[in-house]
């Protein structure tokens, strides 16, 4: 069997440069900016090849164009690829309703894989919304859809919320 040769070349800006904002925006005003083009978003966006990101109070939608390169040996989506989009969504939608110097992180994700992802499945979407918001935990839930609104994966998330250092 003859082997195809592959290969993936990509760019990431310094993660730095996004933690410079840190104390100074919102969880919202960051993620927007990062919407807007005027702060680069995170390195795992360009690792995973996340597309449009949006965000709203408790809310946040990304996109995803299934990829080769996401691809487990059984000729679908990575269920850690499908994760890693479920995770972000929920997170930062934790993430829009904090203030300016709080932060978070996840403390579990529960994830549901429903359908498999394959290149033919096309564009996915990923939405995370907060279900509940405490002092010192959020409750988010995301959910992955096909471009019909058919459901493909499921997650909720715990996360800590806490006053971020200096």
């Amino acid at each position: 069997m003859e082997e195809i040769s592959r290969s993936r070349t990509y760019t990431w800006s310094d993660p730095a440069s996004v933690a410079a904002h840190l104390g100074r925006l919102s969880g919202l005003e960051m993620l927007r900016a990062m919407s807007a083009g005027e702060l680069p978003a995170p390195p795992i966006f360009s690792t995973i090849g996340f597309g449009d990101l949006e965000a709203k109070d408790g809310w946040v939608g990304l996109d995803l164009d299934p990829r080769e390169f996401h691809y487990n040996p059984l000729g679908s989506v990575h269920g850690g690829v499908i994760s890693t989009l479920l995770d972000t969504a929920a997170a930062c939608a934790v993430h829009t309703t904090l203030p300016a110097g709080v932060g978070y992180t996840s403390l579990d994700l529960n994830v549901k894989f429903v359908r498999p992802v394959t290149i033919a499945t096309g564009r996915v979407r990923c939405e995370g919304t907060v279900l509940n918001r405490g002092r010192r935990t959020a409750l988010a839930e995301s959910r992955l859809t096909d471009g019909a609104g058919k459901l493909l994966a499921h997650a909720t998330s715990s996360c800590l919320i806490f006053d971020m250092p200096g």
